[in-house]
């Protein structure tokens, strides 16, 4: 566990000496997250962003993902899935250079492994999310009616997250996500998050948070407003 601290730390400290030349509004992620319980050990994670370059609109990216979750106990899940990823890299049309994408929508499938603890320590709940992604990149030419494969990338992320609760209502949330290439440059970003939560009943809530991401070469700062809601699908008897 120290070596995890210590690399999140070493990569952090990295990623806050990145050159400061992101997009300088303020962008806004608005997000689903879905657990859908259908057996006694397993469920089915739904999950939709919708990220915009600033708060009044400007789309920047639309993420689909669903996957299915086995429960070996209450605080280990292991995730098989699948996400769609469609990505406007340009803002208020000036591209933002990116290799073969620049200028170009950008298709992404995206296949993910991923492996989830938790623990708690007096009232502080934490969550370890180990996760592997397989990214198979399109570029979708303005030009052309068919997607071309340009890239297929793998990557590794690790996050951190602890929860607080300060009411049975109220509580509060925060997170450090360290994302790795397995290809090329090693480090691909880090995300800072921080967020108020409101639980609204049982199995439903929401999170009025702030995410701060470091690339190597930019920064961006995001709201985020964030719907969980976790039904039970089983039939009753």
């Amino acid at each position: 566990m120290k070596r995890v601290v210590y690399f999140l730390c070493l990569f952090h400290s990295l990623s806050l000496t990145a050159q400061e030349t992101g997009v300088g509004d303020w962008g806004i992620w608005y997000m689903y997250f879905g657990t859908n319980k259908v057996a006694e050990k397993w469920s089915i994670h739904t999950e939709a962003q919708f990220r915009y370059y600033d708060t009044s609109g400007n789309f920047n990216q639309l993420l689909l993902r669903t996957g299915a979750n086995y429960h070996i106990n209450p605080n280990a899940i292991a995730t098989l899935g699948y996400g769609y990823i469609d990505t406007d890299p340009s803002f208020m049309d000036e591209p933002i250079q990116d290799g073969s994408f620049a200028g170009n929508q950008i298709l992404e499938h995206r296949i993910f492994e991923q492996f989830i603890l938790k623990n708690k320590v007096w009232e502080f709940l934490f969550e370890h999310r180990y996760r592997f992604e397989q990214r198979f990149l399109f570029n979708k030419g303005l030009s052309t009616s068919s997607n071309e494969l340009r890239d297929t990338q793998h990557r590794a992320r690790y996050r951190l997250q602890m929860t607080l609760p300060l009411t049975d209502t109220f509580f509060l949330n925060f997170y450090d996500e360290v994302f790795l290439n397995l290809q090329d440059s090693v480090f691909g970003q880090n995300r800072l998050y921080a967020a108020i939560g409101v639980h609204l009943t049982t199995n439903s809530s929401i999170q009025f948070g702030y995410l701060k991401n470091h690339f190597p070469t930019a920064n961006f700062d995001r709201f985020q407003v964030g719907f969980f809601f976790n039904p039970d699908l089983r039939k009753k008897s």
